[in-house]
């Protein structure tokens, strides 16, 4: 790839101008690490791409991507590649950048899985192609799964790409290697195979082995000499002798989903997810050693209790005052009465933007009754209703006194 990658840095400026942010942490959930050798790089829901130094400080913020992080990779030789939301795949040196060296298009949706050898890039996603570049020209394009690619890895023998279908394919070709029937959400390289985390909280190994985490979907894998780190939705990380089928320890996540795993050069394995932050453990102790800055969307000290607590699950996105660092939703400062879509200066998804919706207690009260895929469909925010009453009305009074407007309790 450095020849490749040279390639690439000699055509910079093909990207569209930069977003920058001096931010220093994730405004929203971590969804995808890559580890080089001499850093690593974090996505995440907030639409950023941060560079940190392998020791957690970070080095560059960009805010280029027009959509969330959904895929990172190191390109051995150096730099990375990112893709998302947006559908664009940005290449970056190794020590980041407020703009991508290059870009690579194609995709018609969202990106969900990258993967290099150090002389091609290949991504797969929403639309059900998996794509392979040798160069900044066009790409070689690969159709068979039924639905999107969510995972791909190279192996001596091709190319191989997981998916939602539960298939997995070889590549060139598209030779399906197993048909494991639930949907695969993570694939990452063993020897001369491949292990894949599905939906069931199983991982299957090359050899038809399994290895049970549970009964949780896993999202997420990570493999260095011989350990296989596995997380899912629970929040708890697993580390495995894989060869052996033996689980060696279970780091103590934050309890909520870890979407994110990277070994890094020196064997300590890095973590990202719901909570916003990353994370370093010591594989042989399992003790964390640092974990990066998170934003906190401070309560006030009188909020309703309840209304709190049901806040929760919103405030790994939202901030609840006038907002200064971007995070992943706009803020809710003066909620009631605002248009949808009109904070100033936020990406807004094409639904919310049109604006034909004023927040009150009762236009809230009906996203998280019927579902924000329903109401505005097309948004970017995360499904999620409220089915318990109680906890509706008391979060309908905590937005109400949190994000200094009384109009809910009138």
């Amino acid at each position: 790839m450095r020849l490749l990658l040279g390639i690439w840095l000699c055509l910079g400026g093909l990207a569209q101008g930069a977003r920058a942010q001096s931010l220093q942490a994730h405004g929203g959930p971590v969804r995808a690490i890559a580890v080089g050798p001499a850093g690593l790089a974090s996505g995440g829901l907030d639409q950023a791409v941060i560079f940190w130094s392998l020791a957690g400080q970070p080095r560059v913020v960009s805010r280029w991507h027009r959509g969330a992080i959904e895929a990172l990779v190191a390109v051995p030789g150096g730099g990375f590649v990112s893709a998302g939301e947006d559908g664009t795949i940005a290449v970056w040196p190794a020590m980041g950048a407020t703009t991508p060296d290059a870009t690579l298009p194609g995709h018609a949706g969202p990106v969900l899985a990258l993967a290099s050898d150090g002389a091609r890039v290949a991504a797969g996603g929403f639309d059900g192609g998996v794509r392979v570049w040798s160069g900044p020209g066009e790409a070689t394009l690969y159709e068979g799964h039924r639905g999107p690619v969510t995972g791909l890895a190279f192996t001596p023998g091709g190319l191989v790409s997981a998916g939602r279908d539960g298939t997995l394919r070889l590549w060139p070709g598209g030779a399906v290697l197993a048909e494991h029937g639930v949907p695969l959400a993570a694939l990452v390289a063993l020897g001369d195979g491949v292990a894949g985390g599905g939906a069931d909280g199983v991982v299957r190994l090359p050899d038809g082995a399994t290895l049970s985490t549970g009964t949780r979907p896993l999202v997420a894998l990570a493999e260095r000499d011989g350990i296989l780190a596995a997380a899912g939705i629970g929040g708890d990380v697993g580390l495995w002798d894989w060869r052996a089928g033996r689980l060696l320890r279970v780091l103590d996540g934050p309890g909520l989903p870890v979407w994110s795993l990277g070994f890094a050069p020196d064997g300590t394995l890095w973590s990202g997810g719901a909570d916003r932050q990353l994370r370093r453990w010591d594989v042989a102790t399992g003790r964390p050693l640092a974990e990066t800055p998170a934003m906190e969307a401070a309560l006030p000290a009188d909020a309703d209790p309840q209304g709190a607590r049901v806040f929760r699950a919103c405030q790994a996105c939202h901030a609840l005052g006038p907002q200064s660092a971007a995070m992943a939703g706009p803020t809710l400062h003066r909620l009631f009465g605002r248009r949808m879509g009109s904070v100033p200066g936020y990406a807004y998804s094409d639904r919310l933007a049109q604006g034909d919706i004023t927040w009150t207690p009762q236009t809230v009260a009906d996203l998280f009754t019927r579902g924000p895929d329903v109401v505005t469909p097309g948004t970017r925010m995360p499904v999620q209703t409220v089915g318990n009453a109680e906890d509706l009305a008391a979060l309908l009074r905590f937005l109400a006194s949190a994000t200094g407007d009384d109009s809910a309790g009138r």
